[in-house]
């Protein structure tokens, strides 16, 4: 039997919903597949939110849901984090750019610096 019950993982996951609102999860099956999902990522190396020493990386993940250690995404919110996500991309790449670009200003300034002491 798994300890805590679907219906007590169900409850964890869906207390931050308003009165009213959809629940996140409202079957087993996006229990499972959420937890399924988590223990993966802790046998690819991911750290446990949890202490999980010696213990099966599935026991590890139900935990971690159980303590709100991880949160199951609607799918509204998943989108919105992509997007989030994908627009700080783009901001990071864009200030890579402006960084490289003043970094070869400034070597440029420095060899013109350069010149003006070797010619004095």
């Amino acid at each position: 039997m798994l300890h805590p019950s679907y219906s007590d993982l169900m409850k964890v996951v869906n207390s931050e919903v308003e009165q009213g609102e959809a629940p996140v999860v409202n079957s087993r099956y996006s229990i499972v597949m959420a937890t399924s999902k988590r223990a993966r990522q802790i046998i690819g190396g991911d750290e446990p939110l949890v202490r999980g020493v010696g213990r099966k990386p599935l026991s590890v993940a139900i935990e971690e849901l159980n303590e709100g250690k991880i949160k199951i995404l609607s799918e509204e919110e998943a989108a919105h984090l992509q997007e989030q996500a994908e627009a700080l991309e783009s901001q990071k790449e864009e200030m890579i750019s402006d960084l490289q670009g003043h970094q070869e200003d400034a070597e440029s300034d420095g060899s013109i610096a350069d010149v003006l002491e070797k010619t004095e």
